[in-house]
């Protein structure tokens, strides 16, 4: 059983406070996934904790997928893996088409979806509560066009600097991304080595933090998926630059690889160059208890406090700086940030305000109608 399906006690809701969910996950990884996977292991992490807590969940995704919730396949299997990741773009149709058309006989109170702007033209036909979480970036102007569009429909910021670039969106907050409470271990550490844990890609930058670990003269290992777009990338820019033991990748990790990974660090380095919107690894490591060293762009800022659970740093120079000094950083302070403010439980608390203020809206507009 993965350890992200471990059963809570599900409680059991009064009739009038039981919502009827309905969660369209993206078909690119099952829920949760094997191995990579940032959406796909939130809506797993949204999904088992909303059934937990007695609400009637349904989850759109990949058949191959593991879950409490009553599971409506849009494809025998996750796509990434299977070597047809293009395939996501038109399965997914028939799959939002049910959940709204689910939505509209009085099957779902509220259509949740992970999907970006797919859903968009759907919801709106519908009229049906609907929310979609913005997982991806918002500062590429060729898509603005298509949000100006569909700018009523509510969405849902993963951080606020996500949202800067299209203000005028229907926003209904911001809901930073949470974890299981128990997933990962805290570890006291100090740790042996630097980790970097992700993807492979230009945009994250692995190479300055394999410039940094050579510089602090500390190993450094990297655990990453590689996409096919970013195969040449990785080939001719960053595989030259590996020299284990000193530098070293090891592939992509599932997710007890990962906290064993993540807590026996000295530090993550999360040396992005691009507008992050939010970051999973940065708290995968704080529940670890493992300081975070990160180019400040994008969430960065508002996930990791400066000086307190790791640093803000934008140079090489000032990377290499902060890993010196990375051992005043109390790992028992990382894991209790990570327990105020990125928990699962927090997560869905902050989710069902948003879908019971939908749902009450809707009934509004529709008594007034």
């Amino acid at each position: 059983m993965d350890k992200t399906n471990i059963a809570r006690k599900v409680v059991t809701l009064p009739l009038a406070n039981r919502l009827h969910i309905a969660q369209l996950a993206p078909l690119y990884e099952r829920i949760p996934p094997r191995l990579y996977g940032g959406t796909e292991r939130i809506v797993s992490y949204i999904t088992e904790e909303l059934v937990s807590r007695g609400h009637e969940v349904t989850l759109f995704a990949s058949g191959d997928s593991s879950t409490r919730a009553h599971l409506e396949p849009g494809c025998p299997e996750a796509l990434r893996l299977l070597g047809k990741p293009e395939q996501g773009v038109f399965l997914q149709l028939p799959m939002i088409s049910e959940a709204y058309k689910g939505a509209i006989k009085g099957r779902f109170d509220i259509v949740h979806s992970h999907l970006d702007y797919w859903a968009f033209p759907f919801a709106e036909l519908s009229g049906a509560p609907a929310v979609a979480t913005m997982h991806g970036r918002l500062d590429l102007p060729d898509l603005w066009p298509v949000y100006e569009r569909f700018r009523d429909i509510p969405v849902v910021s993963i951080s606020d600097s996500q949202r800067r670039p299209l203000p005028s969106m229907n926003w209904q907050a911001t809901v930073y991304h949470g974890l299981p409470r128990d997933l990962h271990r805290y570890c006291p550490g100090p740790g042996e080595y630097l980790a970097f844990l992700g993807r492979i890609s230009p945009e994250k930058r692995p190479d300055l933090a394999i410039a940094a670990a050579r510089r602090a003269r500390i190993p450094l290992k990297i655990a990453a998926k590689v996409d096919v777009v970013d195969q040449i990338y990785f080939e001719q820019q960053i595989k030259p630059l590996l020299s284990p033991p000193d530098i070293e990748y090891i592939g992509e990790l599932d997710e007890q690889g990962k906290g064993e990974f993540l807590g026996d660090a000295l530090a993550l380095l999360f040396t992005i160059d691009w507008q992050e919107p939010f970051g999973l690894v940065m708290i995968e490591a704080l529940a670890c208890g493992t300081p975070v060293i990160a180019r400040p762009f994008g969430s960065v800022p508002e996930i990791i406090e400066d000086g307190s659970t790791g640093f803000l740093a934008h140079s090489v120079d000032d990377i290499v700086a902060s890993i010196y000094k990375v051992g005043a950083i109390s790992r028992a302070r990382c894991r209790e940030t990570f327990e105020k403010r990125f928990t699962a439980e927090i997560m869905a608390d902050n989710y069902e305000r948003i879908y019971r203020g939908i749902i009450e809206r809707h009934i509004q507009s529709a008594a007034a109608r």
